[in-house]
C-alpha cells in the first residue's frame, strides 16, 4: 500500500540534528560545558583581596632584597591556591554542594592564611602553613568530587596529587624550621607543586576536565581586576593619613593613572581574543595552564609590586627624590607586568608584543636614570609610558578595523 505524503517523516529540524550531533571536544563552544561565576566563589576571591593585600604589607615596610623574595613566595603560594580552586571549580557543577561547602570551609581557612601572611616568615609561620595546606587538600577533594561525577580524569589528579602532597609536608616542615632553612624547604615545597602540572604530569593533564572557557577565562580577568584595585587602594589608604594638597593630590592620581592603563592593556582587547581563542585551541587544557595558571603569575606578580611601591613612595615626601626601593618597585613593577602580559598573548594569541616590550625596556631605563628626580617626577614618567601604550595601541587597532571595512567593502559591492 503506497504511503500518503502527508504520512512521511518530516524532514529532521534543529532539535534532531543537535540529539545527533556528536560530543563536541575540549574547548569548542558546547553551551552544556559553559557556566557562570557563582556568588560563593565571588565571596571566595573577596576573601583573597584581604591575603593579596597582606602581601604588600609584607615588603612595604621592608625594602630589603630578602623581604621583596619572601613576599614573592608568599603571594605565588596564595596564586596557586586560588588557580587551583578556579580549575576544580571549572569542572564542577553549578550548584555543587559540595564545591559550595569547600569554597566556605576555604574562605575561612584563607582569612586565616591573610592574618599569618605579614609574619608568614616569622611567629606565624606554621599556622600559614597549616591553613595554606588545609586549602589545598580541600582542592583536591573538589576535584576527586569532580571525577566520581564524570566531569575530570582521576589519573591527571592522581598525578598532580602526589606533588600537592609532597610539597605541602615540605611547607609545614620549613615552617618548623628558621632563618634560611624555611626560605630553601618552602621554594622546594613551591617548585614541586607547580611542577606537577607543569611537567611531572603534563601529558596526563590533557584528559583532566573540559574546559567550561567563558567561567574560566572570567575567573583569571576578575583576578586582575582585584590586584589592579588593590594598587589604586594601596594610594586611597595611605593619602587618606595625610593632610591634602593639590601636588599630594596630583602625585596620588598618577599611579591611578597608572592603574587605569595596565588595566585597559588587559581588558580592551587581550581578554576577550584570548577566550575566543582559548575556545576553539586544539589543545586546551596545556593552553589554559600555561597561559592562565604559570604566565598569570607574572602579570599579577608585577601589580603587586607596583602596589608595595606606591605605599612605599607616597609615605614621603612626593617632591623628594624616590627611594632606590620605591623606583625599583614601581618602574620594575610595570615593566614586569608588561613582559607578563606579552608572554601571555604569545602563548595564547600566537602574537608577539613589541610595543608592551618597548615600554618594559623604558621602564627599566627610567629606573636606572631616575635615581635624582623626585617622586611625583617618577610616577608621571611611567603614567605617561603606560599612556602612550594604551594610545598608540587603540590607533593601531582603529586602523587595523578601519583596513579590513575597506578590504571587504570592494568585494561586498561586486556581490551586489
Amino acid at each position: 500500500m503506497a504511503q500518503h505524503p502527508s504520512d512521511e517523516p518530516p524532514p529532521p529540524g534543529p532539535a534532531d540534528a543537535a540529539r545527533a550531533a556528536p560530543v563536541p571536544p575540549s574547548g569548542s563552544p558546547d553551551p552544556v560545558s559553559e557556566r557562570r561565576t557563582t556568588p560563593v566563589e565571588l565571596l571566595w576571591d573577596l576573601v583573597f583581596v584581604f591575603a593579596v593585600t597582606e602581601v604588600t604589607t609584607l615588603f612595604a615596610h621592608d625594602t630589603s632584597w630578602a623581604r621583596l623574595g619572601e613576599a614573592m613566595i608568599v603571594l605565588a603560594l596564595v596564586w596557586w591556591a586560588w588557580s587551583a580552586f578556579v580549575w576544580a571549580a571549572n569542572a564542577q557543577e553549578e550548584e555543587s554542594r559540595t564545591l559550595r561547602v569547600c569554597l566556605l570551609a576555604g574562605t575561612v581557612l584563607i582569612f586565616i592564611v591573610g592574618l599569618a601572611v605579614p609574619n608568614a616568615f616569622g611567629r606565624t609561620s606554621l599556622l600559614f602553613a597549616v591553613a595554606y595546606a588545609l586549602v589545598r587538600f580541600l582542592h583536591l577533594g573538589v576535584y576527586v568530587d569532580a571525577s566520581r561525577r564524570g566531569h575530570a580524569g582521576m589519573a591527571a589528579i592522581l598525578g598532580f596529587a602526589v606533588t600537592v602532597a609532597i610539597g605541602m609536608v615540605l611547607l609545614v616542615v620549613g615552617a618548623l624550621t628558621h632563618g634560611w632553612a624555611r626560605a630553601v624547604l618552602w621554594l622546594l615545597a613551591l617548585a614541586i607543586d607547580y611542577a606537577g602540572p607543569a611537567w611531572l604530569t603534563r601529558e596526563r593533564l590533557r584528559g583532566l576536565q573540559q574546559v567550561a572557557v567563558s567561567h574560566f577565562a572570567e575567573r583569571y580577568g576578575a583576578f586582575v581586576i582585584i590586584c589592579i584595585g588593590e594598587s589604586i587602594v594601596a594610594v586611597g589608604v595611605v593619602i587618606a593619613e595625610r593632610p591634602l594638597t593639590p601636588g599630594l593630590v596630583i602625585a596620588a592620581a598618577l599611579p591611578v593613572v597608572t592603574a587605569v592603563g595596565m588595566w585597559w592593556t588587559y581588558f580592551d582587547r587581550t581578554a576577550d581574543r584570548a577566550q575566543e581563542r582559548l575556545r576553539v585551541h586544539e589543545d586546551p587544557v596545556l593552553a589554559a595552564a600555561d597561559a592562565y595558571s604559570y604566565m598569570h603569575l607574572i602579570i599579577v606578580a608585577g601589580i603587586i609590586i607596583f602596589a608595595g611601591g606606591v605605599k612605599l613612595v607616597v609615605h614621603n615626601s612626593v617632591s623628594a627624590p624616590m627611594p632606590d626601593a620605591g623606583r625599583l618597585a614601581m618602574c620594575g613593577g610595570v615593566a614586569l607586568y608588561l613582559i607578563g602580559l606579552a608572554a601571555f598573548r604569545l602563548r595564547i594569541l600566537g602574537e608577539h608584543s613589541y610595543g608592551r616590550l618597548a615600554v618594559a625596556l623604558a621602564l627599566v631605563v627610567l629606573f636606572a636614570a631616575g635615581g635624582g628626580l623626585p617622586a611625583w617626577a617618577i610616577g608621571a614618567g611611567i603614567a605617561a609610558l603606560v599612556g602612550a601604550l594604551c594610545a598608540g595601541e587603540a590607533l593601531m587597532a582603529a586602523s587595523g578595523e578601519g583596513a579590513s571595512v575597506r578590504t571587504a567593502s570592494p568585494g561586498a559591492e561586486r556581490a551586489g
